[in-house]
């Protein structure tokens, strides 16, 4: 059977280490000769397009990219359809979709066949959470991924996919989270991708007040008030979030030293100030560029590189 990375939850102390290496040491250009990788977006994204065709590239593969208005998942033809269609044709299917439990609808009615990758579901986003990992990394442990226990990671604003997967690697990794949100925003327990189930790593802690939540805090992150799918909620989002915005007064309560994070597309203004969003604090590119990083981290672990 083949391997398949849906959340960060499910992959083992194992996978996750050999992704991180092989996010990051030499690759060989030939790991995907001759096979093809599909990308299917129900929902689009700059970075994580970019990031998937340019790794599949650049380890020989050859990627397709097939949109919601050609598949129409649900709507033109079942999930398991397909994935039964995608198997005969590619390795690898990675996919970017709304509702979570397609992926297990594809791994079963192709027996595992095909490989799949989530870039993105409604509740998990592990790419992004091993690109961020790695750029936390970079900060504070010269890049080892075995060293960041007992920093303090303060996520502020909706508690989206973003924040479960993020939450999830990083108390793995030992690291303390803190997430800082409204009622109706904050994190609760689920049964996929879920930071509560989490024991022996770091610990997790919740805020309703976000000066709170980042009091002391070594990374201040945050994501989009107005997720994909929340459009109609934008003048209600925007008044009950409002406290929550990341802003130079905001970062003054964290470390001295603390870095701004954010996945991105940004809504400056609304969860980040333009001056923090494009100052000194921010690592924003270098996650973009880890978005790349933990793609072929991912790709070479499908392929079985050591």
């Amino acid at each position: 059977m083949t391997k398949r990375f849906i959340t960060v939850g499910d992959a083992t102390e194992q996978d996750l280490s050999d992704i991180y290496h092989l996010a990051r040491t030499p690759f060989d250009d030939e790991t995907l000769k001759g096979q093809g990788v599909a990308l299917v977006f129900e929902r689009p994204s700059l970075r994580t397009r970019a990031s998937s065709s340019a790794a599949v590239h650049e380890l020989g593969g050859y990627a397709t990219f097939f949109g919601a208005d050609e598949v129409g998942l649900d709507e033109r033809e079942s999930a398991e359809d397909i994935g039964r269609t995608l198997a005969e044709m590619f390795a690898i299917c990675a996919l970017r979709v709304r509702d979570h439990g397609v992926f297990e609808r594809i791994w079963r009615a192709t027996g595992g066949r095909l490989a799949l990758i989530n870039l993105l579901s409604d509740v998990a986003h592990p790419t992004q959470a091993v690109a961020d990992a790695l750029t936390i990394a970079d900060e504070f442990s010269r890049g080892d991924l075995t060293q960041l226990a007992g920093l303090e990671v303060a996520y502020v604003g909706d508690a989206t996919n973003v924040a479960r997967s993020l939450a999830v690697c990083l108390l793995r990794a030992g690291v303390n989270v803190r997430v800082g949100a409204p009622a109706g925003y904050q994190l609760t327990p689920s049964e996929v991708e879920n930071p509560f189930a989490v024991t022996g790593g770091g610990t997790l802690r919740l805020f309703s007040n976000a000066a709170e939540a980042v009091r002391g805090a070594n990374v201040i992150y945050t994501d989009s008030w107005v997720s994909m799918g929340f459009e109609s909620e934008v003048v209600k989002r925007r008044e009950e979030l409002a406290e929550f915005r990341v802003d130079e007064e905001l970062v003054t309560r964290a470390d001295a030293n603390a870095i701004v994070m954010h996945c991105l597309p940004a809504h400056r203004g609304d969860e980040v100030t333009n001056s923090v969003l494009d100052g000194p604090r921010s690592r924003v590119w270098r996650q973009v560029h880890h978005r790349h990083s933990a793609m072929m981290g991912v790709l070479r672990w499908m392929k079985e590189e050591k």
